[in-house]
């Protein structure tokens, strides 16, 4: 791992080549997860169950947190176990209220200045991933969403997420880089030889990271521009 300062030294001028392509994740990563509004998307998950299966929410969360682990996402245990309808169940938790997300001025000029193809690669939807992205003001600088429907419901880490969105869009390993929160979601692209940025909080404050993170920062629009491109 390269960069392992504590959080307020990790803003280290790093060198990255010229990479061809950037894949970022959305939530809690292209915004500040101090925002909380994954955390209104999470307690939607368990109003859906609960009311989906008829059962308290308590229940609902319990089962929620076990299909997360068991499936990488809620979603794949609920079709799984339950026939839920993916569509309807995508709309409900990302009616949300979005606005602790304003134009992010720094993180737009950091990602135009970015050599390469931009791409955002969601568990979410493309529905909640273009809102998030316009209340930012950093829809103009991304080719193209690859959400949970174009990886055929198989979410981050499932390997096949990965193959699904570099196939889609004709991106080579060796010259990508994947940038997201949750860092076993980097494990399988580090395999497939991405380059690998943690974007950490404190959901992930206990975490340690291993030889699949590249880079870590707790501040991505100040990291990205930093960076010095050979």
């Amino acid at each position: 791992m390269n960069d392992s300062n504590p959080p307020s030294q990790l803003l280290v001028r790093s060198r990255l080549g010229n990479p061809d392509g950037w894949l970022f994740d959305l939530d809690n990563t292209l915004y500040p997860a101090a925002s909380n509004l994954f955390d209104q998307v999470d307690r939607r998950m368990g109003t859906y169950i609960s009311n989906l299966l008829g059962i308290s929410w308590d229940c609902a969360r319990v089962l929620q947190k076990r299909y997360y682990r068991d499936h990488g996402s809620t979603l794949s245990g609920l079709m799984r176990h339950h026939g839920a309808d993916p569509d309807a169940f995508l709309e409900y938790v990302h009616n949300i209220d979005l606005g602790a997300v304003g134009p992010s001025p720094v993180l737009a000029a950091a990602l135009s200045r970015l050599p390469g193809r931009k791409f955002v690669f969601t568990n979410g939807s493309v529905g909640h991933a273009e809102r998030v992205m316009g209340r930012l003001g950093v829809a103009s600088y991304f080719e193209g969403i690859h959400d949970i429907k174009a990886s055929a419901y198989q979410p981050k880490p499932e390997s096949a997420a990965y193959h699904s969105v570099m196939t889609r869009f004709g991106l080579t390993a060796r010259s990508l880089i994947m940038v997201d929160d949750i860092p076993i979601n980097l494990e399988p692209a580090s395999a497939l030889g991405l380059t690998t940025v943690w974007v950490r909080h404190d959901g992930w404050a206990d975490y340690i990271a291993g030889d699949h993170i590249d880079y870590v920062t707790d501040n991505l629009a100040g990291w990205l521009a930093q960076i010095v491109f050979d």
